[in-house]
């Protein structure tokens, strides 16, 4: 709903409409797509043990979590002779969730009183992301890591930028800057720890966070998790919570939209690990009783 804001005049009081400005930022790598852009340029290059290099780093803590790929096409010598062409071609390759450009249509068209400002901040290279996302989001639109070439052989020569861990948070708070909007409009979407940082630091300012992944270290952070292969999904938990619309209001947004919201089912989900009661005297350390509750909504 708009903002009525009364102004005297020489006539008496005029009416005047004062829109409602979000930031909607999204991770994209499992977010907006279906698989890890690093694993698909390992896959092009045909390079070996990407997830194993990965998951090396990050129990090393070498690197801010999601930067591993940038850290390889600078160190790893399998990655080492990739090119702006290999990253467009990888973009091209990624498989992208449903409908992500009714998400980004409607997002860009805004509601009646209400206006969203839809940003892609994430640490794979941006070559990746503009070439997924070609003819869906303005190029402008897009942060990723951001990457120097060698003239002469076209290969990696640096890295200039990398928005991983506190690289999104400071993203985040230029473009906040830059639009003038205040940081409980800011809306964020992510899917793995990655993105703890930066949901923490949103909600800390009183902005709205959105997991869209079962990470059970991510669903305790955010203020909603929403499962779906649907990028479209996501507008359930921002007309509902944020913008407070009912159930009716969401569906009937759905289907002007040319969709159908088929099935939503709210679930309450709670995580148990039993230990056995009888510990061996050799395992004085062993849990006996773990339990995360979890709210979900599956779209």
């Amino acid at each position: 709903m708009a903002v009525r804001v009364r102004r005297e005049s020489s006539a008496g009081y005029t009416m005047i409409s004062v829109q409602r400005h979000f930031l909607v930022a999204s991770d994209f790598d499992q977010t907006l797509s279906f698989n890890d852009s690093g694993l698909v340029l390992s896959e092009l290059l045909g390079a070996q043990g990407f997830q194993e290099k990965v998951e090396g780093l990050a129990r090393s803590n070498l690197v801010q979590q999601g930067g591993e790929l940038a850290y390889l096409i600078r160190h790893d010598p399998e990655f080492r002779g990739v090119r702006r062409e290999h990253l467009v071609e990888t973009g091209r390759r990624v498989r992208l969730r449903h409908n992500i450009p009714a998400l980004v249509e409607f997002l860009n068209r805004g509601l009646e009183g209400v206006r969203f400002s839809f940003f892609v901040i994430s640490a794979a290279p941006r070559e990746v992301i503009q070439s997924a996302l070609a003819g869906i989001v303005d190029p402008t639109h897009v942060f990723g890591t951001e990457l120097d070439y060698d003239e002469i052989t076209g290969e990696v020569r640096s890295i200039r930028r990398v928005p991983a861990g506190y690289g999104k948070v400071a993203v985040l708070e230029e473009l906040e800057a830059r639009l003038g909007i205040a940081p409980d409009r800011t809306i964020y979407i992510g899917d793995g720890s990655s993105d703890v940082h930066v949901m923490l630091h949103v909600n800390n300012r009183s902005g709205f966070t959105i997991a869209v992944s079962e990470n059970t270290q991510l669903a305790r952070i955010a203020r909603r998790t929403i499962l779906s292969d649907d990028a479209f999904s996501v507008t359930v938990p921002i007309l509902e919570d944020v913008l407070g619309r009912g159930v009716g209001e969401i569906r009937t947004l759905f289907e002007s939209n040319g969709l159908t919201l088929a099935q939503w089912d709210k679930a309450r989900t709670d995580r148990v690990t039993v230990g056995d009661t009888r510990v061996q005297a050799d395992e004085p350390d062993r849990p006996r009783l773990a339990l995360a509750d979890e709210d979900e909504a599956v779209a």
